[in-house]
């Protein structure tokens, strides 16, 4: 699947890339990213295979990766329209500022003028409450995020890492209050945190959101970089920031190597197919630091799993789910459908005594 075969991006007409490119990475702010010229290097090897669809955050590097984004589509004279840009609100720049985070409507109109101003444009398409405000009736949010939209500086919305019942319960006010909907979510989700199956994924699902997964990799777990046993850190700045795998994650990590072995591939390359072939998920999150890192990332799109490979890495890494999540997928239809098959799934008969 090539980076220039779209996709609709939840109940809205955007279409986007399969795979996103984050940009987390950009900038050395923080003493782990890319320099401004390797992230533009990576902006072209993206956008030369088709990719249109860029995402950042006004937290990412401190604003950095904002200008760098900026920069780059000043610098190389990009058709603004052409780009899918997106960016978050929610991280505050100004310690100190009781005003300068959170999702109030002083607070995110601020925000979004100043990612603006540093993107270089006059407007985001995407703009993602990043963190949920506890502190701020979701009303405030939704009306000034649709203000936002009313006076043409976002395009559509999205909810980064809210719970899936304060997603619910914003996207009925929207939809009631005739104003602008959430399109999507982005959410952590790889073969080693699948617990958003849970609640996230059947809510977005039945609310028309389109489900965006970053860390596909787990910080660079199921990159292929840590063997059962071995001895020291991979990088020990990023190490320092997200530790190490769990003794329990190697065996989701062992059974991507052998998939990986069998197919002749990187078990980068087989976590990024499994995650891609799962039921909601529309446009996955990639960041790399590196050009060569980004290059294998994109070459994964040509790598389609079987039916059995796929069955085998779900079957290792089954979450456990909160209830009722459990409970409605396995007892429920047995005491609704006992011997039956409905919609295709054959529901087996449970003892009565």
């Amino acid at each position: 699947m090539p980076l220039n075969h779209f996709v609709t991006l939840g109940r809205s007409g955007l279409r986007v890339s399969p795979y996103c490119l984050g940009t987390m990475t950009f900038g050395e702010d923080f003493g782990w990213g890319a320099s401004p010229a390797e992230s533009f290097a990576m902006l072209d090897e993206y956008r030369s295979r088709g990719g249109n669809f860029v995402d950042t955050a006004n937290i990412y590097t401190a604003g950095h990766s904002e200008q760098i984004v900026g920069d780059y589509l000043k610098q190389k004279d990009v058709r603004r329209d052409e780009i899918v840009l997106s960016t978050k609100f929610y991280c505050n720049l100004f310690p100190g500022d009781p005003n300068g985070g959170g999702a109030g409507r002083k607070a995110l109109i601020q925000q979004c003028e100043a990612s603006l101003s540093r993107l270089q444009t006059d407007y985001i398409d995407i703009y993602w409450l990043h963190n949920w405000d506890r502190g701020v009736p979701i009303e405030e949010t939704l009306r000034g995020l649709d203000d936002l939209v009313t006076a043409g500086k976002i395009r559509y919305i999205g909810f980064s890492d809210i719970p899936a019942w304060k997603t619910a319960e914003a996207q009925t006010i929207a939809l009631f209050r005739g104003w602008t909907p959430i399109i999507a979510l982005q959410l952590e989700y790889s073969l080693l945190e699948r617990t958003s199956e849970g609640e996230l994924f059947p809510m977005a699902q039945a609310m028309g959101m389109g489900i965006m997964p970053w860390s596909p990799l787990k910080s660079g777990f199921l990159s292929g970089k840590f063997r059962r046993g071995g001895t020291g850190q991979v990088d020990t700045k990023r190490t320092s920031m997200v530790g190490v795998p769990g003794e329990a994650d190697y065996d989701i990590i062992e059974t991507v190597a052998e998939v990986a072995s069998e197919l002749g591939i990187s078990p980068a390359s087989v976590a990024l197919a499994w995650v891609r072939s799962q039921a909601g998920v529309t446009s996955t999150l990639i960041g790399a630091r590196r050009l060569d890192q980004l290059r294998a990332n994109l070459d994964s799109l040509e790598v389609t799993l079987s039916a059995d490979q796929i069955g085998k890495l779900s079957l290792v890494s089954k979450p456990k789910l909160n209830f009722p999540a459990e409970n409605n997928e396995t007892l429920a239809p047995m005491l609704a459908f006992p011997g039956t098959t409905v919609d295709g799934r054959t529901v087996p008969s449970f003892a009565r005594t």
